[in-house]
């Protein structure tokens, strides 16, 4: 695990420059940096830098950045190949100079070309420089668990595992994109390719990007809509077939993830998919318990402690619960900013950052649940959505009617959602159209802003809603919020976080799966809570569920209230410009006083109308 950044570019940059760039990502590999320049044609310059926290072969053979043995081509790389040692026999003639994954990567290349990254399972963010062709590549993997971002300037690009790097690259003025500003302020936080400065894109899940000096051409290797469609056409059979196959996938995935030459544990909530998690990986680990982690909050309607302790007591892991109080919270509310370098909202960054903390005393890697919900059906706004689809044409008509006869805002607040729930590119997506006009309010000038929602609903080809919105959600919020706050939270400890539910295979097996075996007779996540009924009592599991969040409504207006009226200051806020200063203050001050405000709770709009 590693930060990695660079640059192709015909500006001067020095090598202290690069060097400066690259330790901004410290935290993100503490145990090495390796910083080179390497002089390309017309007029271009190469630079390659990478901070390496060591997890496979922990000698100076890993360090980067690496070149292949012909010196054709050279590698910075931040992530883990968990087929390395697969694709390692079947490169068999390739001279091996250390027992490292990144290694196998220049190999594959060597042998395949960039199609190379088909045959990579695993989470990567890889720039590679092919100095025969002169091209410079850069590669995501499927589903975005390690990120990328890239600068387009003029004629040159600069890339990053963070935006950090690249706001420190000479030439950087770091303008903010106004159009940007409604979406998040719905969305919370702000999807690829965007990112809040101008010019500057995160690289897409699943995507290849190709600088050829000057020239940008990016394309798919993975795509969920297709991958989708491909194989679901050939549906898994039986429940007890679909059943086995998708254990024994979710085991092999899971002992993959343990390979480490560092301590490793896991996260444990007490919740399906962690629990899940650790039992496949205490049955891995034989006799020695699986250390495991979790942290408890005073505030009892957000702490699941006291489950996460049974679980671990079952299954017998060695097991450390930390119970925080507000004042550690705070503190963190502070230095977040810094960590994530563009806006982002999502509230459970909190408790995510205090328990890699606390992991991290302990171990260097720790597995994660993430991706249960997405791949099988587990937010409670999938329930919602098989409601509003059955309710559908009735709200069509209701809409018709109350339009022609101008009394909307008479409808009651859950109809008036699923009536105006007209737009065929959003419709997994409703919400009250009242939320979007107040996203839109508070920022100044945002006539030609990006919609708040994501209208692209259609190319996913599926009439079901809860099936689409799942596609929907592991495009957009799974990468975009959920795999982005656990890599800040997880990398400011210097820990790398794996998901075995993340699996290539996995994943893919996951839409061979119908949906019925996921979604049956309302109960979501059915097939996975099946199989953690094999690993741990039913008892122990089967509770309402609660999300991994902080009381942020009663911090926002009891101890942070001072803070956030110092951010709605009126001198602040024009200085600023971004923001409608009367408007905002207005928003923020009924929120104080009565509890209304859509954004300022710390939910999502359409959690605010469906929750």
């Amino acid at each position: 695990m590693c930060g990695i950044c660079g640059y192709v570019s015909k500006q001067n940059i020095t090598l202290e420059q690069l060097r400066a760039m690259n330790d901004t990502m410290i935290k993100r590999g503490p145990n090495d940096s390796g910083v080179e320049l390497y002089m390309l044609k017309q007029g271009y310059t190469v630079g390659m830098a990478q901070r390496r926290l060591s997890i496979l072969d922990l000698s100076p053979a890993g360090h980067q950045p690496m070149t292949s043995a012909d010196g054709r081509v050279t590698i910075v790389y931040n992530g883990e190949i968990y087929n390395f040692q697969e694709l390692k026999e079947e490169l068999n003639g390739y001279q091996f100079r250390s027992k490292c994954d990144t290694e196998v990567i220049l190999a594959a290349y060597s042998r395949w070309g960039i199609d190379c990254v088909r045959k990579l399972k695993g989470m990567f963010a890889i720039a590679l420089f092919d100095r025969e062709t002169g091209d410079v590549y850069l590669v995501r993997d499927r589903i975005g668990k390690k990120p990328l971002y890239y600068w387009l300037d003029g004629g040159n690009i600069v890339f990053g595992s963070e935006l950090k790097p690249i706001m420190a690259c000479p030439g950087f003025n770091g303008e903010i994109r106004r159009d940007i500003l409604p979406r998040f302020l719905y969305q919370q936080y702000i999807n690829a390719p965007d990112t809040i400065y101008k010019d500057v894109y995160k690289l897409e899940p699943g995507m290849i990007l190709k600088f050829s000096y000057g020239n940008v051409s990016k394309w798919k290797y993975w795509d969920i809509r297709e991958v989708y469609n491909e194989m679901s056409a050939d549906p898994s059979g039986t429940y007890a077939e679909s059943k086995a196959e998708l254990k024994r996938l979710l085991m092999k995935a899971t002992a993959q993830r343990m390979i480490a030459d560092v301590p490793l544990g896991t996260f444990l909530s007490g919740g399906y998919d962690s629990s899940l998690v650790t039992a496949m990986a205490q049955e891995a680990s034989g006799s020695t318990p699986v250390k495991t982690f979790s942290i408890g909050f005073n505030e009892k309607r957000y702490n699941e402690a006291g489950y996460a302790k049974q679980v671990a007591q079952h299954l017998g892991t060695d097991h450390t619960e930390l119970y925080i109080d507000e004042n550690e919270m705070f503190e963190l509310v502070r230095s977040i900013p810094q960590y994530f370098d563009e806006p982002f909202a999502d509230s459970s960054q909190i408790p995510t950052m205090l328990v890699s903390r606390l992991a991290r005393d302990k171990v260097t890697v720790v597995l994660s649940g993430d991706g249960g919900d997405e791949f099988y059906c587990g937010y409670n706004i999938y329930e919602n959505e098989a409601q509003a689809q059955k309710l559908d044409i009735l709200g069509g008509a209701a809409y018709g009617i109350s339009s022609a006869l101008h009394f909307e805002d008479r409808l009651p607040f859950r109809v008036r959602v699923v009536a105006e729930n007209r737009d065929p590119e959003c419709k997994t997506q409703f919400c009250s159209p009242s939320y979007i006009r107040i996203a839109g309010e508070m920022v100044r000038d945002s006539s030609d802003a990006l919609p708040c929602r994501y209208p692209v609903e259609s190319r996913y080809g599926v009439g079901n809603w809860q099936i689409r919105r799942m596609l929907l959600d592991m495009d957009t919020y799974l990468p975009g919020d959920i795999l982005c706050k656990v890599d800040r939270a997880s990398m400011k400890y210097s820990l790398e976080a794996r998901c075995p539910i993340l699996d290539t295979d996995v994943m893919e097996y996951s839409f061979r799966i119908p949906h019925k075996y996921k979604y049956c007779g309302g109960d979501k996540k059915h097939i996975l809570k099946d199989i953690a009924y094999d690993y741990i009592p039913r008892e122990l599991l089967e509770r309402p569920k609660v999300g991994f969040g902080v009381p942020l409504d009663k911090w926002l207006r009891g101890p942070l209230r001072n803070e956030l009226m110092d951010y709605i200051n009126a001198d602040y806020l024009d200085r600023q410009g971004l923001f409608n200063t009367a408007y905002v203050r207005d928003f923020v001050g009924q929120y104080l006083k009565n509890g209304d405000g859509g954004p300022a709770t710390g939910a999502t709009f359409s959690q605010l109308c469906w929750s």
